[in-house]
């Protein structure tokens, strides 16, 4: 503070007017500070106290998941909460429910609050709004999605790889005419597992015109109308491939409602709670939610050790899990 006090040429009192929406502070005065603020990258401390501690650590890192509502994103709290208990650091979660204006208020209030790293699920075009923070050393590990704008250490699935799996599986059995089931394509994740799809299709020479694409599935809801959508077409499909667990959800509903669960085949992207006891059983392509969870936390805390790393993205094998829903072969 300062520092913004001498560069801006006011006392530190008005500086923390200011800051603080404090009235009485003509608008002048208001401009000088925000820009000196902003030219010093300055962030206000909210925990003060734990500055003076010789390290100026807070014991605490700052967690953003794409939506608590999905399992996943419990997976991946749990993992990172578990190592870091390990070294008594706090983790502040925050939801990013892949809304771009929600990323950059998270992050701001994780860095308000001082943590020491970031561990973070994006979605903004651009992470190049955190290139100042992490010139001023704060470690940075995206996980699920990889940055875009700066270089950072990034852990994600090999997306692309399995969606390539679960269609080549389908094929394996017999189909042609397979639906696929989308997130929104700004999503990274969902680009790549389309991505997938789309080349696996190719590989087997099966024309992409032959296929249902639907994107912009958010939720079970729309995943459940999307599939009974398809089947009144003429020539409904023959396999479904549901690229996120939610939108598997709202599939699987569908088809049971169609009494079509045993006849149309599925397979879906990230496990699904109890998708072994239904009947058929539900035939995935997992996520390691721990693995990735595990690795993020290694890499922040090796940073905050000191370690001289270079960037680097780590890529999490998917594994496919049969359990009957994807065994089912065209009528």
């Amino acid at each position: 503070m300062r520092d913004v006090a001498t560069l801006a040429g006011v006392g530190v009192k008005t500086v923390s007017r200011v800051i603080n929406g404090e009235p009485h502070v003509s608008a002048a005065t208001i401009e000088r500070v925000q820009r000196a603020v902003a030219d010093l990258n300055f962030q206000p401390d909210l925990h003060a106290g734990n500055l003076r501690r010789t390290d100026r650590r807070t014991g605490t890192i700052g967690l953003l998941v794409g939506s608590v509502s999905n399992p996943f994103s419990g997976a991946l709290h749990r993992a990172v909460e578990d190592r870091a208990a390990q070294r008594g650091v706090a983790v502040f979660a925050s939801s990013l429910d892949d809304d771009p204006n929600q990323e950059e208020k998270a992050v701001d209030a994780f860095l308000k609050r001082r943590v020491d790293g970031l561990i973070l699920t994006t979605i903004k075009p651009s992470q190049a709004y955190l290139l100042a923070e992490q010139r001023h050393g704060t470690p940075l590990v995206f996980i699920d999605r990889e940055p875009t704008g700066l270089e950072a250490d990034a852990v994600v699935s090999s997306n692309a790889d399995g969606a390539a799996e679960a269609t080549r599986h389908l094929i394996g059995y017999g189909h042609r005419h397979i639906a696929y089931l989308g997130d929104r394509p700004e999503i990274q994740t969902a680009r790549e597992r389309k991505r997938g799809f789309m080349e696996e299709l190719g590989r087997a020479g099966i024309a992409t015109g032959e296929v249902t694409i639907v994107e912009a599935v958010t939720d079970e809801a729309q995943a459940e109308a999307a599939v009974a959508s398809l089947f009144t077409a003429s020539t409904p499909p023959t396999a479904i491939f549901s690229a996120q667990n939610l939108i598997t959800m709202g599939a699987l509903r569908a088809l049971r409602r169609l009494g079509a669960h045993r006849r149309v085949a599925l397979v879906g992207f990230d496990d699904v709670e109890l998708a072994d006891l239904l009947e058929p059983g539900l035939t995935v392509v997992a996520q390691d939610a721990a693995q990735i969870g595990h690795r993020a936390a290694e890499r922040i805390f090796a940073r905050l050790d000191g370690a001289e790393l270079e960037s680097q993205t780590f890529v999490v094998p998917t594994t496919l899990i049969r359990r009957g829903s994807g065994e089912i072969r065209p009528s």
